[in-house]
């Protein structure tokens, strides 16, 4: 066993030259312990590479003690110490236990990047990175630690901290315990990490990309408050000229930044105002468009308020069909039905079919005292033309009256305008004369000529 352990030392050292001094960071290298020393790094080591740290500890512990910085080549001991620790901190359930342990680990990446000071960034970087996700360690503690890591590591500092530190950033200026200014110049500086290891780090490029792409995405809850309108020209123009077409793009960038306070006369904000206008106007006429092939007695209604009313006429009918033809909507057909009513009457004289149709309207809507009011206008209307003198053209103004008396009966919402409309044509009541001169007494049934037919009773002035 003595030799195989040898042999292992032996590989594992070989070709390696002998170090510098690393001042407090002891090597095995001149140790008395030295055989021992290798001998517990190659047994714990085979511990850690199956993952049983309980069982690695011990020898681990041994080499550590003698050797911190083992052969002087490699930082092993600190970085196999460190991964012992935050196993023993995530088993343990005791409070001062899991405070030690995690002082142990966190200790470990100190003293990995000062006895190799090479892989200073690279240790504390991954020290806050366990501090935030790991230990959970307070914000102003990690933070501490991302602002070393990056003081050391520069453009060159690992992606691991941009969630982190995005995280504790977002949350502190949320909470009002960091600055816009200072969230700014975090966002600023993480990004240009990011940029920089894309373009640089061939390796880890995609893993950049997918790093910057989540923080900045995690920053966008607070981009609109740290940042003004020259930022977001400057991040979303870029995207724009390269889809100048894509309608979503330009919705999106226009929108965010007037969001952001950019003055419409700005010129990108003028060029991107007109095509978004353009964009929704077309979008607007499509689903208008769609609408009204769907529901072509909504279309009636339009071209009926635009005065085209031939054509409003050809879409009331549709209208009713389509609601005949399936589940139909009698508040709908109500309408449709008085709409055409109305259109017969007022525009194109056609009086009996305009009645028919107000008195369908009204079969669909019970209660509604609209059709009646129609009726009576058709009425008072027509009344002048209606027999062959002024008595007999007074009968059409009774029959009239009647309907907006009936009107307000059923319905109250129509009472003010049917009491000023029996108001108005009561003046225009047959007379008692007339009457007496026919051989009419009041209250007799009289039948209104011409086209209305109505049976009326006679009331005289």
């Amino acid at each position: 066993m003595k030799n195989l352990v040898k042999l292992l030392v032996f590989v594992l050292v070989a070709g390696s030259s002998i170090s510098p001094a690393f001042g407090q960071c002891e090597t095995w290298l001149k140790s008395p312990q030295k055989d021992a020393l290798e001998e517990a790094h190659v047994l714990y080591r085979q511990f850690i590479k199956t993952e049983e740290y309980d069982k690695a500890f011990d020898y681990w512990e041994k080499a550590y003690k003698g050797a911190p910085a083992a052969d002087g080549q490699r930082s092993m001991h600190f970085v196999d110490g460190r991964k012992i620790y935050l196993h023993k901190f995530k088993k343990a359930t005791d409070e001062a236990q899991k405070k030690e342990y995690a002082a142990m680990a966190l200790r470990m990446f100190d003293e990995q990047g000062n006895c190799y000071p090479e892989e200073k960034a690279t240790a504390t970087g991954l020290k806050a990175y366990e501090m935030f996700y790991t230990i959970n360690s307070p914000y102003p503690d990690t933070k501490k630690a991302l602002d070393e890591a990056i003081a050391a590591g520069g453009n060159n500092t690992s992606y691991v901290i941009f969630q982190p530190y995005t995280s504790i950033a977002v949350w502190q200026y949320q909470n009002k315990q960091m600055t816009a200014e200072e969230a700014r110049n975090i966002y600023l500086k993480l990004n240009e990490i990011a940029d920089y290891g894309i373009a640089n780090n061939t390796k880890q490029s995609d893993a950049f990309k997918q790093a910057k792409e989540a923080m900045n995405a995690a920053f966008a809850q607070i981009e609109g408050e740290i940042f003004d309108c020259a930022f977001f020209k400057s991040k979303l123009e870029p995207d724009y000229r390269a889809h100048p077409d894509d309608t979503e793009v330009i919705k999106f960038v226009y929108n965010k930044l007037k969001q952001q306070g950019c003055p419409e006369e700005d010129p990108l904000v003028a060029e991107l105002k007109g095509r978004y206008e353009g964009i929704i106007a077309t979008e607007n006429a499509a689903r208008l468009a769609q609408h009204y092939a769907e529901n072509p007695g909504d279309h009636g209604i339009a071209l009926f308020k635009d005065g085209k009313y031939s054509e409003a006429l050809q879409k009331f009918e549709a209208g009713i069909a389509k609601e005949k033809a399936g589940a139909s909507d009698n508040e709908k057909l109500a309408n449709y039905y008085f709409y055409i009513a109305s259109i017969e009457f007022r525009q194109f004289n056609r009086y009996s079919s305009a009645r028919e149709n107000a008195r369908t309207a009204a079969r669909y809507k019970p209660g509604w005292g609209q059709p009646y009011m129609l009726i009576g206008d058709m009425y008072a209307t027509t009344s002048n033309s209606c027999g062959s003198d002024g008595f007999e053209a007074s009968l059409a103004v009774l029959a009239a009256i009647d309907k907006y008396a009936y009107a307000k009966s059923i319905d109250s919402d129509v009472a003010g305008e049917a009491n000023s409309k029996i108001g108005r044509y009561s003046a225009y009541y047959p007379s008692k004369e007339e009457g007496f001169m026919r051989k009419h007494n009041e209250g007799d049934s009289m039948t209104v000529p011409c086209w209305i037919g109505e049976t009326v009773r006679l009331r005289l002035k």
